[in-house]
């Protein structure tokens, strides 16, 4: 069983995608990479709208056409990428769905030159592949009423349980803060700051377990 040198330190690419810098994802990717890097572990953020990321997808992007290739920008982002154990897409829940530009990055990024049958078969080689997927959301609404509509369960399977199986990916969870409007008591804001520090150290403890595991000597046959 090979192992990872004792000097690896695990790594959490966080995707954000919030046009408002002083948005209260921001502080939510803010608090994650904060927690995890006081455990000892890496963190990059890809602030989508800060890197003016182009969503739109090519047509030579799109795999099985002529002439398949990835543009220059997917090429050096999944460069950025390459590595990372864990993936955070931050985003606001916006008509039920997650923006669009998180989808334009899932389509030209994560899901770079992965074909339908791939998907179906799950043999998809990405950065996504054996690593962790989490989701942490928000939304204007109060998360009961989201329940009611049965929009938080669509999310979770449509893009939480739905990439999990498609990428290949060791484990999927999900966060959720509701009624985050403008305005917010400051002591709303440091409660829920504070679970999203908490579930990044139960993430961190996670990957802990698994690599304590994974270098474990095996019994002598």
């Amino acid at each position: 069983m090979s192992k990872q040198p004792a000097s690896y330190r695990p790594r959490h690419a966080v995707i954000l995608a919030h046009p408002n810098p002083a948005s209260f994802n921001g502080l939510v990717a803010d608090a994650y990479c904060d927690a995890v890097r006081a455990c000892g572990h890496e963190a990059i953020v890809r602030d989508l709208y800060a890197l003016g990321f182009d969503p739109l997808l090519r047509e030579h992007e799109r795999p099985g056409t002529e002439g398949f290739r990835l543009s220059p920008d997917v090429d050096a982002e999944l460069d950025i990428l390459r590595g990372s154990d864990v993936f955070i897409l931050v985003y606001p829940i916006w008509f039920g769905m997650p923006p669009a530009m998180m989808k334009g990055y899932v389509d030209r990024v994560l899901g770079a030159g992965v074909t339908s049958a791939q998907v179906q078969h799950r043999t998809a080689e990405t950065v996504l592949r054996g690593k962790r997927l989490v989701g942490i959301t928000s939304s204007g609404a109060s998360k009961a009423w989201l329940n009611e509509q049965d929009q938080m369960d669509s999310l979770r399977q449509l893009f939480g349980r739905y990439l999990l199986h498609a990428f290949g990916m060791k484990a999927y969870e999900d966060l959720h803060f509701g009624e985050t409007i403008e305005g917010l008591d400051q002591d709303y804001v440091d409660a829920n700051l504070a679970q999203v520090g908490d579930r990044a150290r139960a993430i961190c403890a996670a990957i802990a377990s698994d690599r304590a595991q994974g270098q474990a000597v095996p019994p002598a046959a």
